[in-house]
């Protein structure tokens, strides 16, 4: 048909089905990708329908300012009420606020599926409508100012360059954008208040645009008068969202969901599915690490941007995800961090020897020739001989000074009684030897066992001469 002619109400009608159906589609797929995998509770959820927006949003402005050019274009000058002129952009909303409450009735179904009890908070799922809707009015009358066939890719593309960039943006700034912050987090999560107050700073400035347009076509007071009372309630929100903190860790008040033996490991509820391989994981690393500094007996799942301490025998450990290996990844990560890095040097080669053993991982065999021994040696060693070896050069290990006399050799730069004063770079005399020494199929039977550089003469780990075996 004519352009001139405007919109006519079949055209809006088949339109507004394709809309419901592409913004139904792009929402599910983004929120999707949104979700953190494995995680399923309402929060995660909200936000990964917030987060959907960034796609919906701009298809949404692109179908308003088309709808809004067209119109524009029909040349219709004569005089419009308030309601005339709202109508077709409200109804544009209605097409565009129902597929965003489809996309969340398909989500709510599968966490009712999933067990999750309660529900999504209002305020979370008022912000995504809100949000949606701000959309639609910017590129109502983006199409309306500018009546031109490239409007809608103006729209689209405008509107997502400029709430991505205001996301993007000043901690201040980013709350004002029909968006969360990135990256998503499971323990970091915007307070209830927070989701309200953005909602209603986002109902505010869209009902005083799309007032304020009307007031300007139809030359209504009382349209201009209710855009007032519009922006005074976004002024409102803004107040009240810029004096709320913006994000809480839900770590602080949150009900961990644990797992109470043979240690406690504590996630947060939407990864419970986590706790059995992360239990497994994390025992074998505190069997491996007892009786040693780092010993702990609870694992708790923290928010990478805490800084809080924790408690004696109480280890924080980072899960993102449930992708596959999230446990091996959380707990190479841990036992990454229990020795200070040493690069370039020997020791370092010795380092990943015991850090790999922790991780459970096959030894390496390292760049020099004795750390490919050392890997040996420590291969032939039972497990209780590691653990005892361990608790005996834990200092070493933890402050990057490993030696080869560790591992079977001599050690060199520490005095003889094995004491940690001895002067670095200096030779000392040959140091007794770990009191293990595994078989070899091509050695004759092993020597007799002497004392280790920090044990008593005589003492063999795991056994008491006097006190128990402690910290080199």
């Amino acid at each position: 048909m004519d352009s001139r002619r405007g919109v006519s109400r079949e055209e809006l009608k088949q339109g507004a089905v394709v809309l419901l159906a592409v913004l139904l589609v792009l929402g599910l797929v983004s929120a999707w990708s949104v979700l953190i995998p494995g995680v399923m509770n309402w929060d995660n959820m909200v936000v990964a329908v917030i987060g959907s927006l960034r796609l919906t949003g701009p298809v949404a402005a692109a179908f308003a300012a088309w709808v809004a050019a067209r119109r524009r274009r029909a040349g219709r000058l004569r005089a419009l009420t308030t309601w005339q002129a709202l109508r077709p952009p409200l109804a544009i909303l209605m097409v565009v606020v129902g597929s965003f409450a489809a996309t969340m009735t398909v989500l709510t179904v599968r966490a009712l599926l999933t067990g999750e009890d309660n529900g999504p908070l209002p305020g979370g799922v008022a912000l995504g409508a809100a949000g949606l809707s701000l959309y639609v009015v910017a590129g109502w009358v983006v199409g309306w100012l500018a009546p031109v066939a490239v409007a809608p890719l103006v729209a689209g593309f405008g509107t997502y360059a400029l709430f991505t960039w205001v996301a993007g943006g000043a901690p201040w700034a980013d709350r004002l954008a029909p968006a969360v912050r990135e990256p998503y987090d499971a323990l970091r999560m915007l307070p209830a208040a927070a989701l309200t107050d953005q909602a209603l700073w986002l109902v505010g400035i869209t009902a005083a645009i799309l007032l304020g347009w009307a007031a300007f076509i139809t030359r209504q007071a009382l349209a201009l008068a209710a855009a007032m009372v519009a922006l005074l309630a976004a002024g409102t929100g803004v107040a009240r969202l810029l004096s709320e903190p913006q994000e809480v860790a839900a770590s602080e008040n949150l009900a961990y969901t644990c797992q109470e033996w043979p240690i406690v490991v504590c996630v947060h509820p939407g990864m419970r599915g986590g706790l059995g391989e992360l239990g497994g994981t994390f025992t074998t690393i505190a069997a491996r690490l007892a009786g040693t500094p780092a010993a702990f007996n609870r694992v708790e799942q923290r928010s990478r941007s805490e800084t809080d301490k924790t408690g004696k025998g109480v280890v924080p450990i980072y899960v993102d995800d449930l992708d596959p290996g999230y446990a091996d990844r959380a707990a190479s990560e841990f036992v990454e961090g229990l020795a200070r890095p040493c690069p370039g040097s020997p020791a370092d080669g010795y380092r990943a020897i015991v850090v790999a053993w922790l991780r459970d991982e096959p030894l390496p065999s390292g760049p020099l020739p004795e750390h490919r021994r050392a890997a040996t040696w420590f291969a032939h060693l039972t497990e209780t001989q590691r653990r005892d070896w361990l608790r005996m050069f834990y200092t070493d290990f933890a402050t990057c000074r490993l030696q080869s006399g560790f591992f079977g050799g001599e050690v060199i730069g520490r005095n003889a009684g094995g004491g940690a004063g001895g002067e670095v770079g200096r030779e000392a005399p040959a140091a007794p030897r770990y009191p293990v020494n595994p078989p070899f199929e091509h050695e004759t039977p092993a020597p007799p066992a002497v004392r280790s550089p920090s044990a008593s003469a005589g003492q063999i780990p795991g056994e008491t001469a006097g006190r128990t075996p402690g910290v080199h």
